[in-house]
């Protein structure tokens, strides 16, 4: 990574999107109980995001963190969309499940990310933001208006980030998004240094990640961090992939098989799927959400369980992991 920010101790975040209030409402209290949690057990890399609860995930992170020594953690957010506060009953209807009173629109050129930074600043409580992400620039987001957002984040964000970096006011900066796509896009056009890749990149799903994007950014000199590592909640049983509530054929199959194979070996699939994105070289993070301090624990005991090697070699015999995939050990 051009820059150095993420390193083996920020190899398990938390991400921002349950605490947004994405799967359920979860009161500030109940919030801070995660990030506590998370604190405690020595998670160092934040990630969050003004779309997350219309605001509200961003509000959460900088109450908690803002009293913390700045200098003993990494954060990151996102730019792409700007907010306006509206009134209770013309709040657009969005994922967020208890989302604080604000509109959007999605915005990509030089002038909106400078406002989005400042805004995020404020609500954020810090002085300085480590990786900025530019958010959901992507087809699943902004259907057919992609290529125009596209041309818009070419002249605009992505040159105002890497000036922003160059004055050191960021660190670094990359692409957010939840397809493989804007990632190759913004390489050919830009000079990124690392890219969060949500749904992407998981045991259950890999294979096109591992064709296209791995070598794609391997030869950039970018890195991955890891987001929607299990599938938003459909690895640990949920009934959503990805965020969506259909779930796509043959997945129910595949999860059951992995996780009986797991039993077999005393581990458990969230062990499996948290284990195999990391050893991906690529990947230099993994950031699970949580809405549970109890979650949160479980990550972190995921991250530290031994696997044993026969167990990824009868993952890779039956087919359940594509043959080129890394696999630990």
């Amino acid at each position: 990574m051009k820059a150095d920010i993420l390193t083996e101790k920020h190899k398990l975040g938390l991400g921002g999107v349950a605490i947004g209030t994405a799967f359920e409402p979860l009161t500030d209290g109940e919030s801070y109980e995660v990030l506590q949690k998370a604190w405690d057990l020595g998670i160092r890399y934040y990630d969050t995001s003004p779309w997350y609860g219309l605001t509200k995930s961003e509000r959460r992170f900088g109450n908690y963190l803002h009293s913390q020594n700045r200098e003993d953690f990494v954060l990151s957010t996102k730019v792409g969309r700007l907010f306006a506060e509206v009134p209770e009953d013309e709040v657009p209807p969005t994922m967020w499940q208890d989302p604080l009173n604000f509109d959007f629109e999605h915005n990509y050129t030089a002038d909106a990310i400078k406002r989005s930074i400042e805004e995020s600043l404020e609500r954020l409580r810090l002085n300085h933001i480590d990786i900025v992400y530019v958010h959901d620039l992507s087809e699943d987001q902004v259907g057919d208006r992609y290529p125009y957002f596209l041309k818009q984040a070419r002249e605009g964000a992505f040159k105002v980030l890497s000036e922003l970096r160059s004055q050191g006011v960021i660190k670094a900066w990359g692409m957010g998004v939840n397809k493989i796509e804007p990632i190759l896009d913004c390489l050919d056009s830009a000079d990124p240094d690392i890219c969060l890749s949500a749904t992407q990149y998981s045991i259950l799903e890999h294979e096109d990640a591992v064709d296209r994007l791995l070598p794609a950014v391997k030869k950039a000199g970018v890195k991955l961090v890891s987001g929607a590592g299990y599938n938003s909640g459909f690895i640990n049983g949920r009934p959503r992939y990805n965020y969506k509530d259909v779930i796509p054929k043959g997945m129910t199959e595949k999860r059951d098989r992995i996780s009986a194979i797991a039993k077999r070996y005393d581990i458990d699939i969230v062990d499996a799927a948290l284990q195999f994105v990391l050893a991906a070289d690529e990947f230099v993070s993994i950031i699970p959400g949580a809405s549970k301090p109890q979650q949160v624990e479980d990550n972190v005991k995921a991250l530290e369980k031994n696997i044993p090697s026969d167990f990824w070699k009868e993952l890779q015999s039956e087919g359940l992991i594509y043959g080129k995939a890394q696999v630990p050990g």
